[in-house]
């Protein structure tokens, strides 16, 4: 499907590492050992998870595409967790995908053999650190809570029932027909009726309260101030006048992407997902850190979280009043772990020093292309075409591979039927694309697809024409590389500030491959003056295209373009190999391991296989696989990687 969404949420981790790792590490190595082959560099990189996971190749990048989650996703995954039980099945389903050489990602820049590794045989070996716009990277070091007259006490989130919670919940979220919610007051005081009548305003934004005597007994009572508007909008004469209105905070989290977590936050808060903010979106399949701010929510409140979710450490607490803005962040910082790596000390080290001195080719990565026989460029492109009979079709016809269940018979339904409200019946979770498409089509019908269209979220939609635009870019670069090889040419273009000028005959000297940039299609962009400027050219013409003329009769779909750099070199960049037995042992400590005092992991100095921990930092807009891809010189390609190694480990 083309997006995964979210309703009920469960906090514990689906699969414990240690149970899988024991009993299947005999299965894995043997799986190692025949999967030493690959792509061109006769080289390969193994992947091991613990379920059949099909983000499993995806890595935290920094590029801002934030899609608009809805509130069905768990579930979705909980069904299909059953259904891709079968490892055979799951990779003869991925035998459909996409393999690198398929969306332009075909060269290299180092000269070294490549070798083979695990990459994220555990979650927890890919961690994540935001760095922030002023250069700080975040990390998780403190729980301690700024504490002010005006927080609420410690009772406050005792002092009700769960039965209370549950009717006020329900009340604040308008779910039954109740006008308002009585609490007996029992053992009355003063005190007691003010713990009460806090902890009501404090838990469940939306709600006012007010004392009343029944039939000699005293009573607080809950109730919509403001009607439906006054929904998890915090009040403004709750909040002090010389506390900043936002709550930042450092969110630790794992095995969770960052809106699913704000989802599983704002449940628990019962407030709505809008009122957190956040600078990029982090990885799932990873140990994440990062900086989230939220409207007038106290750090006590927040604080009181860690006590009931798994998975997640929320601290570093701080007011302040400003919210935190998409895209500013200098980058991220990783620690990566690739693990029974075969490659020699010297095949390493000349890894690595290429990629601290050269870098990586800056592709676009798998992830923004989709895991499906359907890839997502092919949508963009149509939609760039005006052919929205072919966007429909794309989206919803029968694919092979990678789906089963209800989405499976959906598309059969369509195909069968054209039949909009038949096939959306036959979807179990309807606030997927496929299903707000149906939709869609129900209420414009068939013949305004542009509108059926627009019902689907905004960024999802964007993502299409932004999928087509990296795989032109990834295209190109490569032609690029071919052609000129590591070096700048006249022709090619360069940032002046932020405008982009050909770099002249008389000043090549002056600039090296780091210094090139590629453009993205656009009304707005201009184009190398070489033969890559015809073959960006001669490409969109093949896609029937016009690269003069990129402004679409729909403005969101008009694509002025933008500029990016070819080469990457990453920065921080640090390495080490370690020897080790028991692959459940951790390779290096996180920040929860730290606050809770764990000590470094004892490792053997000759153990049965071999890990590289390397370390480095990225600019917004880069993908990590991409660096990880050019040390190993592997496909990452999910496809690949299934076809490389058809038994998944959970």
């Amino acid at each position: 499907m083309e997006t995964v969404e979210m309703n009920s949420v469960s906090l514990k981790r689906p699969h414990s590492e240690d149970d899988v790792a024991n009993a299947d590490e005999i299965k894995r190595q043997k799986i190692s050992e025949k999967s030493k082959t690959g792509n061109d560099s006769g080289q390969s990189v193994e992947t091991v998870t613990e379920q059949p996971d099909k983000s499993l190749l995806e890595d935290t990048k920094n590029e801002i595409i934030p899609h608009e989650e809805s509130e069905e996703q768990e579930d979705e995954e909980l069904e299909d967790s059953d259904e891709d039980g079968d490892p055979e099945s799951f990779a003869d389903m991925m035998k459909h995908g996409l393999t690198e050489s398929d969306v332009g990602i075909t060269k290299f820049v180092s000269s070294h053999k490549g070798f083979s590794g695990i990459l994220k045989e555990r979650y927890s070996d890919f961690v994540v650190h935001e760095i922030g716009k002023d250069g700080r990277v975040s990390h998780l070091d403190d729980f301690s809570v700024p504490v002010d007259d005006e927080d609420p006490s410690e009772e406050t989130f005792t002092v009700l029932s769960d039965e209370d919670k549950q009717r006020l919940e329900e009340l604040q979220l308008l779910k039954n027909k109740e006008t308002s919610v009585a609490i007996e007051v029992i053992e009355d005081t003063k005190e007691k009726r003010t713990v009460i009548h806090q902890a009501v305003k404090s838990l469940f934004p939306g709600l006012e309260t007010k004392t009343e005597d029944r039939d000699g007994k005293k009573y607080i009572i809950a109730y919509h101030a403001a009607g439906k508007k006054a929904l998890a909008n915090p009040r403004k004469h709750s909040w002090p006048k010389s506390r900043g209105s936002y709550c930042h905070f450092v969110l630790y989290k794992e095995n969770k992407d960052t809106m699913d977590a704000i989802n599983v936050l704002s449940k628990f808060l019962r407030v709505k997902p809008n009122i957190f903010s956040y600078m990029g979106t982090k990885d799932k399949r990873a140990i994440t850190v990062q900086e989230i701010a939220v409207l007038r929510i106290t750090a006590q409140r927040l604080a009181h979280l860690n006590k009931c979710l798994m998975n997640f450490k929320l601290g570093n607490f701080s007011y302040k009043n400003h919210p935190l803005k998409l895209g500013e962040l200098q980058g991220n910082h990783f620690t990566v772990v690739l693990r029974n790596i075969t490659g020699t000390d010297d095949q390493i080290e000349q890894a690595m020093h290429s990629l601290r001195e050269i870098g990586f080719i800056n592709y676009y990565g798998m992830q923004r292309f989709g895991t499906t026989a359907v890839p997502t460029y092919q949508i963009g492109r149509a939609i760039l075409q005006n052919n929205w009979n072919e966007v429909m079709d794309l989206i919803l016809k029968p694919r092979p591979g990678a789906e089963k269940g209800g989405t499976v018979k959906c598309r059969e339904e369509w195909a069968k039927t054209k039949d909009p409200a038949a096939a959306l019946k036959k979807l179990p979770v309807k606030r997927c694309v496929e299903g707000q498409l149906l939709r869609g089509l129900l209420k414009y019908g068939m013949k305004n697809i542009i509108s059926a269209f627009g019902i689907i979220p905004r960024n999802n939609r964007l993502m299409y024409i932004h999928s087509y635009q990296s795989y032109v870019w990834n295209n190109m670069v490569s032609k690029r590389i071919e052609e000129y090889g590591l070096r700048a040419v006249p022709g090619d273009l360069t940032l002046k500030g932020a405008t982009a000028v050909h770099i002249e005959e008389g000043d090549v000297d002056n600039y090296t491959i780091h210094d090139v940039v590629m453009p993205l299609p656009g009304f707005d962009v201009i184009y190398p003056k070489h033969k890559i400027g015809e073959a960006y050219k001669e490409m969109l013409v093949a896609d029937n295209l016009d690269i003069n003329n990129m402004r679409h009769k729909i403005r969101d779909y008009s694509l002025s373009g933008a500029y990016r750099k070819i080469i990457i070199r990453p920065q921080n960049v640090n390495w080490e190999v370690v020897a080790y037995d028991d692959p459940r042992i951790p390779l290096f400590t996180t920040d929860l391991d730290k606050l809770e005092g764990k000590p470094l992991p004892v490792l053997p100095t000759d153990g049965k296989f071999r890990a590289l921990k390397m370390e480095f930092s990225l600019p917004p807009s880069t993908y990590a696989t991409m660096a990880i891809r050019e040390v190993l010189k592997m496909d990452t390609s999910i496809k690949n990687q299934t076809q490389l190694n058809t038994t998944w480990l959970r």
